[in-house]
């Protein structure tokens, strides 16, 4: 009978304050992307939801922009002139496993008039694993399939994971 309610349990997870949180900040090319990504961690797994304004947009029918977005191993978003975010590293993947499967291959994120929200559940990492850790959003979305990364392009906005102070 515990499955049967299992949602009614995330409602009372996002009820509480996140465990950890990513302060999104786009690239000097994307200045206008900002938002946050929160970790619940959950008996089950990590809820993870991302609320993010000023992705670009598409243009015309067909042209609804899809973003890569993904754990990084860094513990910065700083880069290069070339690539602002190159401090970043590689995908979070402690277990060395092939891509899609590192822990921190997520879903991609659909824009909707240069906004995006994501909700998801996963059991690849534990919010305490990824404490320090970055946030990367791509231009492109991820192919789930070019090795290491999905060929997902420009990294275009970051966060570092930050954890949140809990009320006692």
């Amino acid at each position: 009978m515990r499955n049967r309610w299992y949602f009614a349990d995330i409602g009372s997870v996002l009820s509480r304050r996140p465990n950890a949180v990513a302060i999104m900040k786009g690239s000097d090319k994307y200045p206008e992307i900002k938002g946050r990504v929160l970790f619940h961690q959950m008996n089950d797994g990590v809820l993870v939801r991302a609320e993010i304004i000023g992705l670009p947009k598409g243009k015309g029918e067909c042209k609804s922009p899809v973003f890569a977005f993904h754990l990084h191993e860094g513990k910065k978003c700083s880069g290069t002139e070339l690539d602002p975010f190159a401090d970043v590293g590689e995908h979070f993947n402690p277990e060395l496993c092939p891509h899609p499967y590192h822990a921190g291959d997520m879903p991609t994120l659909f824009g909707a008039n240069g906004k995006a929200f994501a909700m998801f559940l996963t059991e690849r990492f534990k919010v305490t694993e990824i404490i320090g850790r970055t946030v990367i959003i791509h231009a492109m979305p991820d192919d789930f399939e070019t090795q290491p990364s999905g060929d997902a392009g420009e990294k275009i906005a970051c966060g570092v994971i930050m954890p949140m102070m809990r009320a006692n």
